[in-house]
């Protein structure tokens, strides 16, 4: 009856952060749980005072003579470690390098479908290593090469930046192209200024009332 294998585990990773227990120095300079220095004491004290307040006591700073420890609540602080962390790998931004390859005598069909690779490479926010191969006869002509190099970025002017200039390596040119930054979009518009609005047509003055006619004076009899 064949033994049955053995599956290989590995232990778990143990974490090297030195807590409770095994924080084994005679001495240690502590911080409380509000971030104030209490001062250097035995480990033994240090470590009741955290147990008395329910939480944990860390070493933050094991180099240190005597190392520095505080009092918190460990599982707490880890969690916010890794949130801390996994909060800067999404922010950090990850830059590819592509490359493309020309001959001297490209022509222009393969030249329109390479440029495509690299416009798709620079809207992929890429870096583009873009290599001319020289061959035989061909080292003794690097202008045409260059001339290449150059016109490649001229087409892609608004779309890359030459971030090294065409330069001989061997047997091959090299230029690299970087993905130029999108212009940012302007502010808000600046609010148009309300229309003034129409003075009112003055008025016209009333003229005063008409007064009954003043009677006539009577003429002397003759």
């Amino acid at each position: 009856m064949p033994v049955p294998r053995r599956f290989d585990r590995q232990p778990p990773e143990r974490d090297p952060t030195r807590i409770n227990e095994r924080i084994r120095v005679p001495e240690v300079r502590l911080i409380d749980e509000n971030g104030q220095q209490v001062g250097i004491m035995r480990t033994q004290d240090a470590l009741r005072q955290a147990q008395e307040r329910d939480l944990d006591l860390v070493e933050v700073a094991p180099e240190a003579k005597p190392p520095v420890c505080r009092i918190l609540d460990y599982s707490k602080y880890k969690y916010e470690q890794v949130q801390k962390q996994k909060a800067a790998r999404k922010h950090q931004q990850q830059i590819n390098i592509r490359e493309i390859k020309f001959r001297p005598k490209i022509a222009q069909h393969d030249y329109d479908t390479k440029k495509g690779h690299v416009i798709r490479f620079l809207k992929g926010r890429d870096k583009v290593k873009v290599t001319i191969m020289f061959r035989g006869r061909e080292m003794a002509h690097p202008e045409r090469g260059e001339m290449i190099l150059n016109r490649l970025a001229e087409d892609l002017g608004e779309l890359a930046v030459i971030e090294q200039r065409p330069q001989q390596d061997g047997r091959n040119m090299t230029m690299m192209l970087g993905p130029a930054r999108l212009a940012e979009p302007d502010s808000k518009p600046a609010a148009a200024k309300p229309a003034a609005e129409p003075k009112p047509a003055a008025e016209p003055k009333p003229e005063p009332a008409a007064g009954p006619e003043p009677a006539a004076e009577p003429k002397p009899a003759q």
